[in-house]
């Protein structure tokens, strides 16, 4: 492993990790639903890298679920904060404009 790929990993544990702390610090301030899907899904992409990041170094690779030769784990992990994102900036529109007409 070179000195880029290690940067590389240790940015993406570090800003994740702390992207999640001040997420769950969120999370126990407020109870609004939009910002709680938000918190989840900066919370799921934290998952998401240090799933990626354990596969780098091959702990966790075992392909239980698959369709064709993809992991589901490959294609949910990547997508679920999009998900929970879509999902929280669905709700605040919908909030928007039942407010508003």
């Amino acid at each position: 492993m070179d000195t880029g790929e290690m940067i590389y990993i240790l940015s993406r544990l570090g800003l994740g990790a702390l992207a999640s702390f001040f997420a769950i610090m969120l999370w126990t301030r407020t109870r609004d639903v939009a910002w709680m899907l938000v918190v989840i899904g900066v919370i799921a992409a934290y998952v998401e890298t240090v799933y990626t990041i354990l596969g780098v170094f091959g702990i966790g690779t075992e392909n239980i679920v698959v369709i064709g030769s993809v992991p589901v784990i490959a294609i949910v992990l990547p997508n679920l904060p999009m998900v929970f994102f879509i999902i929280a900036f669905m709700v605040m529109v919908v909030r928007k404009y039942r407010t508003s007409i």
